[in-house]
């Protein structure tokens, strides 16, 4: 009989711990189970030109003599030889259009 007190006891503790680790949430009231939706308006990217022109009276040199231009955080540098400004790529390191005037 006393085994089965013991066991009894055990049986019930054992259910109350089982029973208080469980966790709800309480649902929510009809007004705040309607989530408010923002409109989401999609950001247009505008396409960035390879060549542009600009009169150099805008563009601003550098200490070498080369004129560039900066348009939407992309940066233009001419060409010497047509006058034309184009967007910087690694080519015009080693293109002899684009080397400072004094240079050439």
């Amino acid at each position: 009989m006393k085994n089965m007190k013991l066991l009894l006891a055990a049986c019930i503790i054992a259910f109350l711990a089982w029973g208080c680790s469980k966790r709800s949430t309480p649902e929510k009231s009809g007004t705040e189970a309607v989530a408010v939706k923002k409109s989401v308006v999609p950001k247009i990217k505008t396409p960035t030109p390879k060549v542009i022109v600009v009169n150099d009276s805008i563009a601003q040199k550098t200490f070498d003599g080369r004129y560039y231009y900066d348009l939407g955080g992309k940066r233009y540098w001419r060409n010497n030889k047509d006058g034309k400004y184009y967007l910087y790529n690694k080519g015009m390191l080693t293109n002899e259009a684009f080397k400072s005037p004094a240079k050439n």
